[in-house]
């Protein structure tokens, strides 16, 4: 059996499970101190998909002479191609912008842990009058 046997979508799709196999085993292999450096490391990745989605959900990506230059098994379904590639857009898009808002807020958190916490007014006053004496 040649390479070129093989469908696009069957070529994909093995693509996307070993990614999805390596992924889990990337995530689940990272230390806690590594933890925040992956995550915006998946935050520009996410970045960069949102990108591409949006130009997928745009305008149409196959014109409707496509079939007369590339070799199409099924011309007549075109349209609907489009259309699901749209949704699947659509669908990547709202994730990853999720994906996105949450890592900054919980970066946001994360940095806020590390700022100075200010006296209480209990405190303040104790200092007052330690300083008074």
């Amino acid at each position: 059996m040649d390479v070129m046997d093989l469908s696009p979508l069957t070529i994909l799709t093995v693509i996307f499970v070993l990614s999805c196999v390596v992924g889990y085993f990337v995530v689940w292999g990272v230390t806690p101190a590594l933890h925040t450096p992956l995550m915006a490391v998946t935050n520009a990745i996410s970045g960069i998909v949102v990108v591409a989605a949006m130009l997928v959900v745009g305008p149409d990506i196959l014109g409707a002479d496509v079939c007369s230059a590339l070799p199409c098994p099924y011309p007549e379904y075109t349209g609907l191609f489009q259309w699901t590639a749209r949704i699947i857009g659509f669908v990547a898009v709202v994730l990853c912008a999720i994906n996105i808002f949450g890592g900054f807020a919980i970066t946001g958190r994360m940095l806020a842990m590390f700022k100075p916490k200010a006296p209480s007014a209990a405190v303040k006053a104790a200092q007052h009058a330690k300083a008074g004496e």
